[in-house]
């Protein structure tokens, strides 16, 4: 999350266990050898646990931050099984291990059972209002089927995680004087008319939305757009019922998915939730031996809306697999690239 939380509705930001987002036991199984949770059922020794006391803020530095671990590390912490982390702003604390690692963990998440099934019912939306459009422009350009082969394709989509509420534009609007840069905020107007410069895949196609809940009431988010692009958003979709029974927290989850699965991915760059979508598909890309996406349609191409590319459209991205940390992720960047 992000230091300045202002514009969120952070009295909704419970926390949930783990295993009630992610299949525990699918973890444990991808993750053996590099990574493994534990229940505190299992923890033979319940006496108190070890308190590991963090600075807190921006005063707590790098540099303290880890030489703290390693102390920790052979100190008397061993004699513990249990450790209890406590301080002032943990968002802040650094990191220490490069993205590589941090990626390898997308590989172990697995959905529960009952959010999978979630997000499956919203992609099949998105891809039944994607079938509906195509059939309708084959009938309006008098096709059939049998004469247009792309009729049978699979259906594709667009995601576009579309921050314009007004309490995030007035927060970037400071973040960007604060920081003389130009490329945080976007309008309206400027992600429609970035999204439609790709060209990646075949139109009509289906932009699907993800937009905070407070436009939601607001029909302009989905027009506007440019022939062949098709906008909806959860309620034009007719899923707000999905959502609606779930807490905050479980409702980012399944839009995390929805973008993170979608053909095309379109976000912005100083968006946590849009740089941990990328990092996911990236670790994807990469699993495929894909480590550029630069000038190419190699499937699960993610782009930057706020970023302008060389072509005067959106900024093709990846994550930087290489980066020692994940400060830029975390925190915000238009230094990106499709490298």
């Amino acid at each position: 999350t992000r230091p300045s939380l202002f514009y969120k509705e952070v009295d909704l930001l419970q926390p949930i266990p783990f295993d009630k987002v992610f299949d525990f036991t699918k973890f444990n199984a991808r993750c053996h050898g590099f990574a493994r949770l534990a229940r505190y059922s299992e923890v033979s020794n319940h006496t108190e646990p070890y308190k590991l006391q963090k600075g807190s803020g921006r005063r707590w530095t790098v540099e303290r931050d880890l030489d703290q671990l390693q102390q920790s590390k052979t100190g008397e912490a061993d004699g513990y099984q249990v450790i209890h982390v406590t301080g002032k702003h943990p968002f802040l604390w650094p990191d220490h291990w490069p993205v590589k690692n941090y990626a390898k963990v997308f590989d172990c998440l697995a959905l529960a059972p009952d959010i999978e099934a979630e997000v499956v019912k919203v992609i099949s939306k998105i891809k039944d209002a994607g079938e509906k459009a195509r059939h309708e422009a084959a009938i309006s350009h008098k096709k059939k089927s049998i004469d247009d082969g792309s009729l049978n394709l699979p259906v594709q989509y667009i995601a576009v995680h579309m921050r314009i509420e007004k309490d995030w534009m007035i927060h970037c609007k400071k973040w960007e004087k604060r920081s003389n840069l130009k490329e945080i905020c976007s309008s309206k107007g400027e992600i429609i008319h970035k999204v439609s410069q790709i060209t990646d895949l075949r139109r009509p196609v289906v932009v699907y939305l993800a937009v905070a809940d407070s436009l939601l009431e607001d029909d302009s988010v989905t027009s506007g757009w440019r022939v062949g692009m098709i906008a909806y958003e959860k309620k034009k979709l007719g899923v707000t019922d999905i959502y609606k029974r779930q807490p905050y927290l479980i409702k980012s989850a399944i839009d995390f998915e929805v973008c993170a699965r979608a053909d095309v991915f379109v976000g912005n760059s100083f968006s946590t939730f849009s740089n941990l979508v990328v990092l996911s598909r990236t670790e994807r890309m990469f699993k495929l031996g894909v480590e550029s996406s630069c000038g190419e349609d190699v499937g699960l191409s993610s782009y930057a809306y706020n970023v302008i590319g060389d072509d005067g459209g959106p900024q093709r991205w990846m994550t930087d697999m290489l980066d020692t940390s994940l400060q830029r992720i975390s925190y915000g960047t238009n230094n990106i690239s499709c490298h």
